[in-house]
């Protein structure tokens, strides 16, 4: 059972080190995301989802441990931690999801404004759609 225990907090520790490589990546993903370059965020993806079939991976041969080595103290401790740095880690990919969203509408809105789609469509009195076709770009020969 001590080895068992021994192997448990050995992969525990590395999920733990997995958990805040991933952490990193995610703030790092931000940074590509609000600068507003393409660049490194194919590769961020790529690091990003081999880390997380890494976690799978170990998540699923913790699952195989039996239950009475995670109500030990330095077990249990590990398991907070990986919780908690877990919690961090889908707070920070929802952001990231919510930013890569916002620069998906900004991109989309630019390329109506300059292919000339209507800026803005809203209903009349009588209920009917009403397109503001924009004159910015109407007439150009480029």
């Amino acid at each position: 059972m001590a080895d068992q225990t021994t192997l448990c907090i050995h992969k525990l520790e590395n999920q733990l080190s997995n958990l805040a490589t991933l952490t990193q990546l995610l703030d790092g993903e931000l940074d590509i995301l609000a600068s507003k370059k393409g660049e490194g965020l194919k590769e961020a993806a790529r690091e990003k989802l081999t880390l997380l079939t890494a976690i799978q991976k170990l998540d699923k041969e913790l699952a195989t441990f039996p239950s009475e080595i995670y109500q030990q103290d330095a077990v249990k401790d590990l398991t907070a931690s990986i919780k908690t740095l877990l919690l961090e880690c889908k707070t920070k990919n929802d952001v990231n999801a919510k930013a890569a969203h916002q620069a998906q509408l900004s991109v989309r809105q630019l390329k109506e404004i300059l292919i000339g789609s209507p800026s803005s469509i809203t209903y009349g009195q009588d209920g009917s759609v009403v397109a503001d076709n924009s004159e910015l770009v109407k007439d150009i020969k480029a």
